[in-house]
């Protein structure tokens, strides 16, 4: 089978997004099948015909590390000089080519529904969840409100819009300690947790390099949860503990940083309220073959649903590889899952 792994990008989650694209096409390989590697962003130019470039990815095996810190956006425009078009060069015709496409993406055009709108357009076969999904699910503020609405708890929020909004009396009515974050990042990228007024400024400069429009959500003080959703069906709950501050984009990617348990030491009731939670959640944004709920817990085990992810991270320290194990899956076995869930929606 002819797979295309999508993955990079002009996102701030680029670097995650390689990581994760490079584990995957090697599993996929290793699993028998012809795959290209293809960063989104700088596209590829090619010489000679699909079936020579599908050939001379047979004995490739492919690596990538997150580094510390965010990618640098404007450094990488300069260099390949794709300027902001989100499509690079031949994207579509190769990804045209394949069976199915595997969407390592993470961020931007890859999780907020405009990619998969216009594979739609072409009939490309991909995987994950479709346009509708995923522009819900991304949209943080969106997603909240169809939580809430439907009965899933969630931490009480204000949306900041800073082209609009008027700041100072906005923030003189914000109760702390809160979150700052971007309504439509993830890898916990442009978030802060702030304490006293101080930080408030540098907390909103940091979120507004990403995006203008920001969640300021009310600080949950308690345990944090994720449960992935495969086929409809809830995974074993994993636990996250940062050894040090929070799961931010440094403690999420580097080795050693964050304790993962699974499946988490809690009561079985606990377990159960967030797998039905997370199903329910993966159901009401209308979220596709595989997804991953994230959650806190207070003191009193009450839970609140932090956020839903259309395409879960892939990487080596990545949560939901780490639930399917669990249940027996390997990585190479749910990537393969992944990709036939993929094909038979075809």
């Amino acid at each position: 089978m002819r797979i295309v792994v999508l993955a990079g990008g002009l996102s701030p989650e680029r670097d995650v997004s390689l990581s994760s694209g490079c584990l995957i096409a090697n599993a996929l390989l290793e699993n028998g099948h012809e795959v290209l590697l293809l960063d989104l962003y700088k596209g590829l130019d090619y010489h000679g015909g699909l079936d020579e470039l599908y050939a001379n990815s047979r004995t490739k095996r492919y690596q990538y590390s997150v580094p510390q810190h965010e990618p640098d956006l404007e450094k990488l425009i300069k260099e390949t000089g794709n300027g902001t078009s989100l499509i690079g060069k031949n994207v579509i015709e190769i990804c045209k080519s394949a069976d199915v496409v595997f969407l390592a993406l993470h961020g931007s055009i890859g999780e907020n529904g405009q990619l998969q709108a216009v594979f739609d357009c072409f009939g490309i076969c991909y995987t994950g969840t479709g346009y509708t999904g995923s522009l819900l699910a991304m949209d943080k503020a969106i997603s909240k409100e169809l939580m809430r609405y439907n009965g899933i708890p969630t931490p009480d929020w204000i949306t900041l819009d800073l082209e609009k909004d008027s700041l100072d009396n906005l923030l003189e009515n914000i109760e702390l300690p809160c979150v700052i974050k971007p309504c439509s990042c993830g890898s916990s990228i442009g978030v802060s947790i702030v304490n006293d007024k101080y930080e408030l400024d540098r907390a909103i400069d940091y979120a507004k390099k990403y995006e203008t429009r920001l969640l300021i959500e009310k600080v949950i003080e308690g345990r944090e949860f994720s449960v992935g959703i495969l086929e409809g069906k809830a995974l074993p709950v994993i636990e996250i503990i940062p050894k040090v501050g929070f799961y931010d984009y440094r403690n999420k990617y580097q080795p050693g940083l964050t304790e993962e348990i699974c499946p988490a030491r809690i009561p079985p009731a606990l377990t159960e309220r967030l797998q039905e939670a997370a199903e329910k959640v993966h159901k009401i944004l209308r979220l596709g073959d595989y997804s991953r709920i994230d959650f806190m817990a207070d003191k009193d085990n009450n839970i609140y649903c932090l956020e839903a992810n259309t395409l879960p991270g892939m990487t080596p320290t990545s949560l939901l590889p780490q639930e399917a194990k669990v249940i027996g899956l390997s990585y190479n076995q749910l990537c393969e899952r992944i990709v036939q869930l993929a094909l038979n929606r075809k």
